[in-house]
């Protein structure tokens, strides 16, 4: 078990684009652009570069946090579409991630900071 934690570890902190592509996959298998193109929706509309995207790809690939899928039978075979889906290690990296961020959120120093920033964006406004 400390081996398994270790090997999850090692791979955190996730950059945010790393997390965004982790989570968008865990809902199941997609394909590169419908990836791209939530993630840029959720980020709010910020460009995201095609050949940045499969680096970081072909990077969780290699790392073993996501492995190519094989496509939907319902779709037109000529579209020439690469699926990818979690692997065991990535939905590990990806809680790992996510429960990290929740200690930052519930630690009295980030919600002081936080309530802080409320305020002074409320009296800005």
């Amino acid at each position: 078990m400390a081996q398994d934690r270790d090997r999850v570890d090692r791979f955190l902190p996730l950059k945010p684009f790393v997390l965004d592509v982790l989570l968008e996959l865990a809902d199941g298998k997609r394909h590169g652009w419908s990836l791209i193109r939530d993630i840029q929706q959720r980020d709010g509309g910020d460009r995201i570069l095609p050949t940045n995207f499969y680096r970081t790809l072909r990077a969780l690939r290699d790392d073993g946090l996501i492995e190519e899928a094989t496509g939907d039978s319902n779709e037109d075979p000529s579209e020439r579409r690469q699926y990818f889906s979690l692997t065991s290690l990535g939905t590990k990296v990806a809680r790992a991630e996510v429960k990290r961020l929740e200690a930052l959120v519930v630690d009295p120093r980030v919600r002081k900071l936080l309530k802080g920033r409320l305020r002074a964006g409320a009296s800005a406004g």
